[in-house]
């Protein structure tokens, strides 16, 4: 059983990170830091508790029978669901009704409580969901985004094939398999850290979901072009997209935040890669964006977007304020933007790791509505010619976590007559 001061941690941390602005990831390792005494199997108790309190909140909160309940509460919920009885929790120090709320998940019906609490998701985007994917496939969703995520890598085909990279993994005590669809992705269904690893320092792999690695071939980048990862944040697929190139040509990284690009600088290092140019914006008219405007052979716009996709990742996304609005404003000219790069006979691809059509289907819609000169390209052609065993009926990448055991992606490619 944990220690009291544990039960208590979990419960405030929960609260901080509820209340707080950080990520929940960010928040949890700045709590970590400040309690170094911690062993690693009591950070493991308190950073899980913590993420299935975030995952199960609408249900937790059911248990409770209370209208506010406090983080203390939700965090017994769990444990009782967890198999803690109610004097367990009683030695954990918690003060509410222990009894009682053990007595109430033990006579839990999930079937019968309402849509949105069985669904563990917020009013809002449950039924933005149901109107989406019908009710069945609603609760099918949500339960895979409601569970945790396997560790993906992308192996570096510059420096390995993937069975070597298998192998050395092997040797080092972690075992992957081959994801299923992106050729050199491989996958550990337990979570471990490898960042100490001799692979990972030899920049024989980066961690990136399956998903996010097919984006990159949706832009197919050949040898010696100019290619823009236009919001490329620390820059995973900019990474991706200059080894796809051979380390030839120039692959540019834009993004409006100095400090993420900045985390590129060492994993270009590692990967070996000479062929990016790292470039902060101040948006998406900067003048260093509107020197390249029709020049460009490739640009991959990974849109800002609700991140709905991969709440597997970061479940506290569900309890944030999200203006979609705003997102889709920023989304659609964003795009307009980045469209002007692209030369004739260039590709766009414009992908989100959201689940919602507004911030989807409905931008693309009304951006071929104002840009006659582009069209959609099959992605099943796509798919095919880079031998990636997905069958993706209509024109869109719509990757779901319960079909295909990646994140949440949406992409469409576009090319310019």
């Amino acid at each position: 059983m944990p220690h009291p001061s544990h039960f208590q941690l979990a419960a405030r941390l929960l609260g901080d990170i509820l209340t707080g602005t950080l990520p929940a990831d960010a928040q949890m390792d700045r709590c970590f830091r400040a309690h170094r005494e911690m062993g690693v199997r009591d950070r493991g108790f308190v950073a899980e508790t913590v993420y299935a309190c975030l995952r199960e909140m609408r249900v937790l909160e059911y248990l409770t029978a209370k209208p506010k309940p406090s983080t203390f509460d939700l965090v017994a919920a769990h444990l009782v669901t967890q198999g803690y009885s109610g004097r367990a929790l009683e030695e954990l120090g918690y003060r509410g009704d222990a009894r009682g709320l053990a007595e109430r998940v033990r006579g839990l019906d999930r079937a019968s409580l309402p849509f949105a609490v069985r669904a563990n998701l917020p009013d809002w985007l449950a039924e933005r969901l149901r109107a989406q994917f019908g009710d069945d496939e609603t609760l099918a969703l949500a339960d895979a985004l409601n569970r945790p995520a396997p560790l993906d890598l992308r192996t570096n085909s510059l420096k390995a094939e993937r069975n070597e990279v298998r192998a050395r993994l092997a040797q080092e005590g972690h075992p992957t398999e081959p994801t299923p669809y992106s050729p050199i992705g491989l996958r550990r269904a337990e979570r471990a850290s490898l960042f100490n690893t001799q692979s990972f320092k030899d920049g024989l792999f980066e961690v990136q979901d399956e998903g996010s690695q097919l984006l990159s071939y949706l832009l197919e980048p050949k040898r010696h072009e100019m290619v823009v990862d236009f919001c490329a944040g620390a820059g995973g697929k900019t990474l991706h997209l200059g080894a796809l190139m051979a380390n030839t040509g120039t692959a540019y990284a834009f993004d409006v935040s100095s400090r993420r690009l900045e985390k590129l600088t060492p994993r270009l290092r590692r990967a070996g890669l000479g062929n990016v140019r790292a470039v902060a914006i101040a948006h998406e008219r900067d003048d260093r964006v509107q020197r390249l405007r029709g020049k460009i052979d490739r640009v991959l716009v990974d849109a800002p977007c609700s991140g709905t996709g991969t709440l597997r990742r970061n479940p506290d996304i569900k309890w944030r304020n999200i203006d979609l609005a705003a997102l889709v404003e920023a989304q659609t000219r964003i795009l307009d933007e980045a469209a002007k790069l692209v030369k004739p006979g260039g590709r766009l691809v414009y992908a989100t790791c959201s689940l919602l059509q507004e911030e989807n289907d409905d931008v693309v819609a009304a951006f071929l509505g104002g840009h006659g000169d582009f069209h959609i390209v099959p992605i099943g052609e796509i798919l095919a010619r880079r031998h990636i065993p997905l069958e993706m009926p209509g024109d869109a990448l719509r990757l779901l976590p319960h079909r295909h055991h990646t994140d949440g992606f949406y992409a469409v490619a576009l090319e310019r007559s």
